[in-house]
């Protein structure tokens, strides 16, 4: 008998399901840091507009406002953007994710030996977030190479220092 494959059924989950938490590189001290996308608030007579973002930095203490919504980078060194935390290249391409929850469900997926998603037709959304995934991420040859990829990203944010 057979062992019974891993299956992933497919979230249904979005670029804007991940993107209100995303791990960056400070600017300042160049370690882990947060930026919390917050929703649009109207302004207020007394304060001005609320922020939209914030970008906080716990190892220098770095703590930031925007008063428009931040831009990042997945490119170390472009413009003055802060760069995506999650990010690291490969020989077939670059793997990236936003937070720890976008990197658990990229790994779910290309662990997964069966992958299912509702059609199209019966939810009113083609592209989801794992159906835009390159077609090198979901070749079952590389397989083992992106699930190494994922596992040093995630150390790097859970490993102490």
């Amino acid at each position: 008998m057979s062992p019974t494959p891993v299956r992933f059924h497919d979230p249904r989950a979005t670029r804007a399901d991940f993107t209100s938490s995303i791990l960056v590189r400070c600017p300042r001290c160049e370690r882990i840091a947060h930026l919390e996308r917050r929703p649009c608030t109207p302004p207020s007579a007394d304060r001005g507009t609320h922020p939209h973002a914030r970008l906080v930095c716990r190892s220098c203490g770095l703590c930031r406002n925007g008063s428009r919504p931040f831009r990042f980078s997945r490119h170390p060194g472009a413009a003055s953007y802060p760069t995506l935390w999650l990010r690291t290249d490969t020989r077939h391409g670059e793997l990236w994710a936003y937070n720890l929850q976008h990197l658990d469900l990229i790994r779910r997926f290309v662990a997964a030996d069966l992958r299912e998603r509702a059609p199209w037709y019966d939810i009113g959304q083609k592209m989801t977030l794992v159906a835009r995934l390159p077609a090198w991420m979901k070749s079952a040859k590389n397989r083992d190479e992106v699930l190494r990829a994922v596992d040093r990203l995630r150390a790097t944010v859970i490993a102490p220092g």
